[in-house]
């Protein structure tokens, strides 16, 4: 990453990094606690979520666990547990022979929108309910830009 200006103190960037983090300590506890999901668990809507939003539905067992908060093994008992619910199918990748493809089935992707609309209420809720359209854009690009910055980092 190449630096144009000088970093901040520690001090300042530990101070954001603590707001930021207990921000979304804050919502995600508000987000589990609502009402929204049916059958899923947040966690299995995330990984129909992420998969919603693959081409065709579909995405390498590694790309999920990259993408996702849970570690390998704990992601590989989710999906399983999701293709018994009939939510996602698990196959294998041509020419990989330990590679697993993970794809949403009709069904998965039918709960993901349902709870997904309900999910995002949630969010203009509470996120829009403290931010006005102008902060949530500066957060967004705020956020995108502190995420560029860790490119290439697993």
């Amino acid at each position: 990453m190449t630096q144009d200006r000088p970093l901040p103190g520690a001090r300042e960037a530990a101070q954001a990094w603590e707001s930021l983090f207990r921000a979304q300590v804050a919502l995600m506890r508000r987000f589990q606690a609502d009402d929204v999901w049916g059958d899923v668990s947040i966690r299995e809507y995330d990984v129909l979520f992420t998969l919603s939003t693959c081409p065709g539905g579909s995405a390498r067992l590694r790309d999920l666990a990259e993408n996702s908060l849970l570690t390998q093994p704990s992601l590989s008992r989710l999906v399983e547990r999701l293709e018994a619910d009939g939510l996602v199918t698990r196959d294998p990748v041509p020419g990989d022979g330990r590679g697993v493809a993970v794809t949403l089935t009709a069904r998965g992707r039918s709960v993901q929108r349902e709870v997904g609309r309900r999910h995002a209420e949630s969010i203009r809720r509470y996120v829009g309910g403290a931010l006005d359209a102008d902060e949530l854009a500066a957060l967004r690009a705020l956020t995108d830009k502190l995420r560029a910055g860790q490119a290439g980092i697993a």
